[in-house]
């Protein structure tokens, strides 16, 4: 087989694990630590709640989260073989379809692959595995800009894409620049908008106070500079990280403040999407 016939091959199998997907979103970041897995799980919770089917891609090959954020490190993935090929059942839990590179990787040791291989796996992993009927794929990304962004942005016809940043200006600065690769001609993916987590804390004995602990108007100056929208500001709290550990990510639990700000990062990125991306 040529190249162009690999080629050919890889696009018909993207393609048809991606035909019954009706949107699919990166969830990007500049750096690592601002947060981007932890606002993956809980869109895709918010998005299960309003009643949509949706799956949720864990792509960042170096630092899988997803096994952790949902409790299901020990988890085995089922394959099965269709037309003499092997494809992968995702496991579900919450109602979400899920699948992460940690699946199959020794979580104790660090991954060294160059590009390329990084690449092929993703793409390997996504079209080999049994999506099924969804409305939302989301694709927790890498941090940064770098070949899984490129693989995903030039292989897979991404619906839009949202970044996550923290208040400080170290993190605004990486989101620039990831935020301007995908709105480069050459990527042009539609930037949704930009979700800024830890933007402030409020005690629970004092719910009308807001302290901003890493600084404020960081993230809401960039969203001005490139001209997009400011999707939500998640707060800061120690149930978001009891959550984490535990794998019950915090949008499961009703009326919580947190929960409520993921709530509504979930309807406007939908309200985006069916209305063109206004």
């Amino acid at each position: 087989m040529n190249i162009f016939e690999q080629r050919k091959e890889k696009e018909m199998k993207i393609a048809q694990s991606m035909s019954k997907i009706k949107y699919l979103l990166a969830v990007g970041s500049g750096k690592g630590g601002v947060g981007k897995s932890t606002v993956s799980a809980n869109l895709a919770i918010s998005l299960a709640k309003l009643g949509f089917r949706v799956g949720l891609a864990d792509v960042d090959i170096y630092g899988p989260s997803v096994p952790t954020l949902f409790n299901i490190e020990n988890e085995e993935v089922v394959g099965q073989e269709i037309d003499g090929k092997l494809s992968f059942h995702p496991i579900e839990r919450f109602g979400i379809k899920l699948m992460s590179i940690g699946f199959f990787v020794d979580s104790t040791k660090a991954l060294m692959w160059r590009g390329p291989m990084a690449s092929n796996t993703v793409i390997q992993m996504l079209s080999e595995t049994l999506w099924g009927e969804l409305d939302y794929l989301i694709f927790d990304m890498p941090p940064g800009t770098g070949d899984i962004q490129l693989t995903l942005s030039h292989d897979f016809k991404l619906s839009g894409a949202v970044f996550v940043s923290t208040p400080q200006q170290l993190a605004v600065s990486d989101v620039r620049r990831a935020v301007n690769m995908f709105k480069n001609e050459g990527v042009n993916v539609p930037v949704l908008g930009l979700v800024e987590n830890m933007a402030y804390f409020t005690p629970k004995e004092l719910p009308n106070n807001k302290y901003y602990l890493f600084g404020k108007g960081g993230t809401e100056n960039l969203a001005k500079e490139l001209d997009i929208e400011l999707l939500e500001q998640i707060p800061i709290s120690e149930d978001i990280s009891e959550a984490n550990d535990s794998g019950n990510p915090i949008s499961l639990i009703v009326d919580s403040l947190e929960g409520n700000s993921f709530l509504s990062l979930a309807r406007k990125i939908n309200e985006k999407l069916n209305n063109n991306i206004k």
